[in-house]
Parts: structure tokens; sequence; C-alpha cells
């Protein structure tokens, strides 16, 4: 006999208001910090500073990523997705991730090119660092925010893209460093931020892909999340015992597979019933989209 039980609260009315508004603020801040940064990068003659501008232009194009995301996984079952469409955001996720890989190493490649072969250029000017300070801060606030929300609504494609935007900073601090030094008379530490800049980005977006590639094939939850759900399950009244649990991951929820062994002597409802109350206790504990029980007698 098996048992299939849905959580209703899986899509939460409050978690894409919290997505939208979010995103819709990182979309604003990032218009006027790639306008900036490339402006004030190519008068004052840094480089780094407009490879920052960069980095920020591809943060705009992962938030407009993330709305189209947004949108499409709030959609609930039909005849195509019999579980929804929550993978649309692990696919945005893995999209964010493949885009920030090449952002990344094209900028590592422009800036070895300008390390081997360097131009001529005239002295960096302190706009430069001024911008690249501003944009620091900026970019800091953004990501804290952007993370907070990302934890109260428990999306992993948020999370994504706040540490997108955490890069961002990271790397605006590089930029201000080198741009010092190109101050104090060593151009090269501009070219030698950007390429750690590239190399900060290449490797946030290998972590992202891979991660997102892994929860597109079925990837289980953490040993921490397999024990609450296995005890869950062996504390309900009536159950016996548990096997062949399985898990995968769908979007930021979870599936749930699992052999419940209850007394060879009970009926087909107690039976019932008591699979019923273990998959509903995990449900409504965890982020578990369904859970699927099968009853063995013992």
């Amino acid at each position: 006999m098996e048992n299939f039980i849905e959580n209703p609260e899986f899509d939460s009315v409050d978690k894409q208001k919290a997505a939208k508004k979010s995103t819709l603020v990182s979309v604003a801040v990032n218009l006027g910090l790639t306008g900036s940064q490339i402006f004030a990068g190519l008068i004052s003659g840094s480089q780094g500073l407009i490879a920052d501008g960069i980095h920020s232009l591809s943060d705009l194009v992962a938030d407009f990523v993330v709305l189209f995301a947004n949108h499409h996984s709030r959609k609930g079952a039909d005849d195509d997705h019999h579980y929804g469409h929550q993978r649309y955001e692990t696919a945005a996720a893995l999209f964010l991730g493949v885009m920030l890989l090449a952002v990344g190493l094209g900028m590592l490649w422009t800036a070895v090119h300008k390390i081997i072969d360097p131009t001529v250029n005239g002295q960096i000017q302190i706009l430069a660092l001024y911008v690249a300070l501003g944009a620091l801060f900026v970019k800091e606030l953004l990501f804290r925010y952007m993370l907070a929300v990302a934890k109260r609504v428990r999306s992993s494609m948020l999370v994504a893209n706040a540490w997108h935007a955490r890069s961002d900073a990271a790397s605006s601090l590089v930029v201000s460093v080198g741009i010092i030094g190109a101050l104090l008379g060593y151009p090269i530490l501009d070219s030698v931020g950007a390429l750690i800049v590239g190399l900060m980005v290449a490797k946030t977006g290998w972590k992202f892909s891979w991660d997102a590639l892994h929860d597109l094939m079925d990837r289980a939850v953490s040993e921490e999340e397999y024990q609450k759900i296995e005890k869950m399950i062996q504390s309900t009244e009536g159950v016996r015992g548990c096997h062949d649990l399985r898990t995968r991951k769908m979007g930021d929820m979870i599936l749930v597979d699992v052999h419940i062994e209850v007394d060879a002597n009970a009926t087909v409802q107690v039976g019932h019933d008591i699979a019923f109350a273990a998959a509903k206790k995990v449900t409504d504990t965890l982020p578990v989209l369904s859970v699927m029980t099968h009853i063995d007698p013992v």
C-alpha cells in the first residue's frame, strides 16, 4: 500500500514577493553602478574599474534571470509538470553560475594580456579610487540585504544572487587596492587587481554551476536533513521502523520516498493513518514538497 502527501504550503506568496522586491532593488543598484564604474574607468584610465563595471553588468543580467525564474517557479503542477515548476530556480542558479564563470574567464584573459603586453597609459586619476570605494560600500550593503531576504524565505536562487553581489563587493575591494598601488606609481597593480577579480568571479561561477548541476541530477539532501527526516518518521506513533528512505532536491524543496513498517495485524485504514501522520510530520517541519510512503507489514 502506498500513500502520497503533498505540502500545500510549498508555493509561498511571501517568498515570491520578497524575491521580486529584493531583486528589483538589486536591479536599481546595479544599473547605477554599471554606468558610473565603466564611465569613471574610461575617464580615469583604470582597467580594474572597467572590469568591475562589467562585473556589475553581469549582476544586472543575473537579476533579470532571477526575476524570470521567480515568475515561472511559482506556477503549480500541470499536465506536463506534475511536481510543479520549482526547478526553474535551480536552472536559474546554473545559468548564473555559468555566466559568472564566463565573465571571470574573460576578465582573466584581458588582465593577463595587459600584464604580459602592457600599453602606456596616462596616470590613473583619483576619481577611480573614489568610485571604487563607493561601489564597495554599496555592494556590501546590497549583499547583506539580499542574503537576509534569501535566508528568510529559504531560496537557494536568491542565496546565489546574493553571493553574486558579495563577489562584486570583494572585487571592488581588490580594484581599490590596485588603484591605490597605481596612484603610488605602480600601474601594473591595476592590471593585477583586474586579474584577481577575474579569478574570484570564475571561482564563484564554478561553485554555483557545480552545485546547481548536482541538484538537477537529483542530488540528495544533506546528511543532517536526512537524519531529521528519518527520526521524525520513526518517532511517529505506530511506526515500527523505516527503510529505503530516499530524497532528492526539487528547487528549494525536497521530495521523499520511504518504506514504513507497521504491525502486520493492523487494518489497511490503520496503516494508512500511520503513514499519513508520519508524512505530515515531515511536511509540517521541513521544506518538503511531497512524501511518497510504502507500507510494509512486520
